[in-house]
């Protein structure tokens, strides 16, 4: 059971366990891969050109909090992201660090314009 979905822990809990779950670039990787739907982990393995066992330890943690779901399929385990919102909270994590470059470039810029 994940850890994420229970009612006992505090919200502010829930939600680090969800971030710590996303913070690492090859969990981020693999749900960019899973965002075009299930995949067994043979096919995460050449997506990402990285060991299966590199690749499980990820997924494990994934797993661990709720962020994705699998099936087994005769020796092959399917995953796929257990709840789509997922990829609007990734969206919504782009767009605020995309607007801070942003900012931060044109306070850059400004800071230039001003030693001239």
């Amino acid at each position: 059971m994940s850890n994420i979905g229970r009612s006992t822990n505090p919200p502010e809990s829930r939600q680090a366990g969800l971030f710590h779950a996303l913070a690492h670039p090859v969990r981020l990787q693999i749900l960019d891969v899973l965002r075009g739907g299930e995949v067994c982990v043979c096919d995460l393995q050449a997506a990402l050109g990285l060991r299966q066992a590199h690749i499980s330890q990820h997924l494990m943690e994934l797993r661990r909090a709720g962020v994705v779901a699998n099936r087994k399929e005769g020796p092959r385990v399917y995953y796929r992201a257990a709840d789509p919102r997922l990829y609007g909270v990734l969206a919504v994590a782009r767009e605020y660090l995309h607007s801070r470059e942003a900012c931060q470039g044109a306070s850059d810029h400004e800071g230039h314009a001003d030693k001239e």
